[in-house]
């Protein structure tokens, strides 16, 4: 800890004295698309005739610092587009210039790859992968409608535990584990139950960094990973919209400018309103009744978003946004599941005039409640609710040679209520929905960022006080790449992470259909050993945080242009994991939850390769995920052994290019019309805990009436089950499917396409097993061969 506080202090002194003596005249400004107003993302911008050379981020803004004083051509140039030229005159203070692109019919890939190379030479990119729409578009996809929520499985280290149900484990971490920020605002909730679809609209995403370890102090507040979804913003110059239907879902978009874009200096006001419905329940018994034992499934989900952004000429720009989602499953007879979210917020990033720094924040608050009832005998209810503040506020001073100082503050203040069910009939229950339980959380974030020659380095440090807890933990964490040589790059990440949010799992269950969520144990958190003799003997434990230890490193090889490859060995260490005791007897009062250790380490694998109109994409995982609960070492039940991923896409024509004519310069035409895509995956079998017998679950609801001799033989009898004393020694079998789509675009009129796509999921219709019903001794599997067509129209 003392070596890297004294790093930390010998980077900032290096930075600071560069910045203080290097001269703070610059350019900055944002790159849009002239036709929507959209920013783009990694054009490259440079003054003629000099070494000032960047690119601009997601936000579509740039900043080039230290320029000397005197008049300059800026140059920006963006794959696809017309390249622009514009003079500007550099004094003592920052001057703002944006840039209103038009797209152009060459293609330069040259400019694409070289966009890509400089921001792999200048970034650390540990354990990121940064998904676009047109990403996920690649993807076949139920329904022939591509969505967020299917690729994230194709990224290394992603598992998810099936179409049905389906929760998300990244590099060893429960979905708890795991935050997840739209816009800045934390969600609790990010998947629906039917695997297939996460609650974003695909078209209305912009970026999603997925972190899958090894973060900066930017991110804090779990354990594991981070997904940062940014919203795009509305159509800035006209009206402009998208209608899809599928025999899944249906669709609509709208947006478009309140306040057109001034092509003078770039200001305007825009909004956005996007709304998805499911009505698998109507469509399902008349096109997937063999799906399953029910003839229906049985799921439905609503999600809508609306945003309206202002952006002012400056670069300083507001989003106000909110959303709400809902789901809900019904098995008949055996089990009911509903979860509502919902919430608001705004985003805000503010330039002030001259300097060299921007100040930028969310504002937001949201709810989350879930309920889960299971029918029958046991009739088990099981319920979570969470109310949600978070607000951050960060500093960035950007210096020469593209170095920069980000630091800031966060809060977020949460009310949990919970109430659980263990498999033994126990209950864990811990506020209400009328008293729910308050958890306060602070933090304070210093990250550094600065290139040294060959060497880019970024470390960071953050400091997490959780009020409700008394607690603070102190986490240093660090970042580098070596640029060894111009195809290839050593990189390294680590770092010590924190959360107070617990969840609900139960070790034995295959699949978790129900996750609840609260704050720090009002119990505290206990250790549990046996001794020689059986006595099972508890310890409370001084912390009440789940805490864990990431380090990865690896390499990055550009064997061509448009072949890149992506090596990471990687270990995370888990101090303290907190769940509920299900080693729990009728006398341990208040020994609600345990706290466990945990390892997780692999290595991850990527190839991709994309040229002209051809994309492939493969991955490979090995991983081992173990958990230690003082009694027994053992495999988590999310424990994948070897993970398999290819994703191919083809976009082309049939016959020769379309002419121009008099009517393309209405209608702008769609030069590949037919798209081909296959995705294929294939993974090693879950770990579960094998059955020893059962028994006769008496209620006694007679009282002493009971006849325990006879009541065994009712019908409806309660049958417990005996499982296995070593957690999760069993295997399932192996998993793999394959999907395909293809896609015809129609150009209809101006600013009108109509893309029609035919799609099959489980092309070879393989039985992949969903689980095992261990009382009527019964194979559940996963969804089988599922054809389906999409209409989507665009305007």
């Amino acid at each position: 800890m003392k070596l890297f506080f004294n790093l930390m202090l010998i980077i900032s002194f290096l930075l600071l004295t560069q910045y203080s003596s290097a001269q703070k005249s610059g350019v900055r400004g944002t790159v849009y698309d002239k036709g929507t107003g959209e920013p783009l993302i990694g054009a490259i911008i440079f003054l003629e005739g000099t070494d000032f050379t960047t690119g601009s981020d997601i936000n579509g803004d740039y900043n080039i610092i230290g320029i000397p004083p005197g008049d300059y051509t800026i140059k920006t140039i963006y794959l696809g587009y017309d390249s622009i030229g514009i003079v500007v005159s550099i004094g003592k203070k920052m001057v703002t210039q944006n840039f209103l692109m038009e797209e152009s019919t060459s293609e330069m890939d040259v400019v694409q790859v070289d966009a890509k190379k400089s921001a792999a030479q200048n970034d650390v990119q540990v354990s990121v992968t940064r998904i676009t729409p047109k990403d996920i578009n690649r993807i076949p996809a139920a329904g022939g409608e591509a969505d967020f929520a299917q690729y994230l499985q194709v990224i290394p280290g992603v598992v998810t535990t099936g179409d049905q149900g389906g929760q998300l484990y990244i590099r060893g971490g429960a979905p708890v584990q795991n935050r997840i920020l739209l816009d800045g605002m934390t969600l609790f909730n990010a998947f629906h139950s039917i695997g297939f679809f996460s609650v974003f609209e695909t078209d209305i995403i912009r970026t999603a960094d997925v972190y899958t370890g090894g973060f900066s102090a930017q991110y804090g507040g779990r354990s594991s990973a981070i997904v940062d979804i940014k919203t795009r913003e509305g159509n800035k110059t006209r009206f402009a919209g998208m209608l899809n239907v599928n025999p899944f879902v249906a669709k609509g978009l709208f947006e478009g400018p309140i306040i057109k874009l001034s092509e003078d200096n770039g200001s305007s006001l825009s909004f956005l309103l996007t709304v998805k419905h499911s009505y698998l329940t109507q469509t399902s018994p008349l096109l997937y009744s063999y799906a399953n034992d029910l003839g229906v499934l049985p799921y439905d989900f609503t999600d809508g978003h609306a945003k309206i952004s202002y952006n002012a000429a400056n670069g300083s720009r507001l989003d106000a946004f909110g959303f709400y989602h809902s789901d809900n499953v019904r098995f008949s007879g055996l089990a009911s599941y509903d979860w509502n979210a919902g919430g608001g917020g705004i985003d805000f990033r503010i330039v002030p005039g001259g300097a060299n720094f921007v100040l930028n924040g969310t504002l937001a608050y949201s709810t989350y409640d879930a309920v889960f009832n299971e029918e029958g005998a046991s009739s088990k209810v099981r319920s979570s609710g969470v109310g949600s503040f978070n607000g951050n506020m960060n500093f960035t001073y950007y210096m020469p040679k593209s170095r920069s100082i980000n630091f800031g503050v966060e809060v977020n203040s949460m009310s949990t209520y919970f109430e659980y069910s263990t498999s033994n009939d126990l209950s864990v229950t811990q506020g209400n929905a009328d008293a729910p339980q308050s958890n306060i959380e602070a933090a304070l974030f210093v990250h550094l960022k600065g290139r040294f020659g060959t060497l880019v380095i970024e470390p960071s440090l953050r400091m997490q006080a959780y009020a409700s807890l008394g607690e603070v933990a102190l986490e240093p964490r660090l970042g580098l790449k070596w640029n060894i040589t111009d195809f290839l790059r050593f990189k390294a990440a680590g770092g010590m992470y924190s959360q107070n949010l617990i969840s609900s799992v139960d070790e034995r269950d295959v699949v978790n259909l129900f996750v609840g969520f609260l704050g720090g144990p009002d119990d505290g958190v206990y250790s549990l050993e046996v001794s020689d003799n059986g006595d099972r003997i508890y310890t409370k434990m001084k912390s009440r945080l789940q805490t864990s230890i990431h380090a990865i490193a690896g390499f990055e090889i550009d064997i061509t242009k448009f072949l890149t490859l992506n090596l990471e060995p990687y270990y995370k260490y888990f101090p303290q994991i907190v769940s509920l005791n299900r080693n729990r007897e009728a006398g341990d009062v208040g020994k609600n939850f345990l706290a466990e250790t945990g390892d997780a380490y692999g290595i991850d694998f990527s190839a991709t390769f994309e040229k002209d109109q051809l994309y492939l994409y493969a991955t490979y995982s090995l991983g081992y995920v173990t958990r230690n609960d003082g009694i027994q070492t053992f495999y988590a039940h999310f424990d994948r052994r070897h993970n398999v991923n290819f994703v191919g896409a083809y976009k082309f024509r049939i016959g020769p290019k379309k002419q121009n004519n008099e009517s393309d310069k209405i209608i702008k035409r769609t030069e590949f019309p037919f798209e081909i895509g296959v995705r294929w995956n294939m993974g090693s079998g879950f770990p579960f805990t094998r059955t020893q017998g059962f028994y006769a679950n008496q209620t006694f609801m007679n009282g002493i009436s009971s006849n325990y001799l006879i009541d065994n033989n009712e019908p409806n009898a309660n049958l417990g089950v005996i499982y296995e004393e070593e957690i999760n020694q069993g295997r399932l079998p192996f998993y793999h499917r394959l999907d395909v789509s293809i896609k015809y675009t129609f150009d209809l009129v101006k600013h009108m396409k109509l893309t029609v796509a035919a799609s099959v999921t489980n092309v070879y219709n393989r039985e992949n097993i969903f689980y095992f019903d261990r009382i009527e001794y019964k194979r559940i599997n996963q969804l089988p061969i599922m054809p389906a067509l999409n209409l989507n129209l665009k305007f």
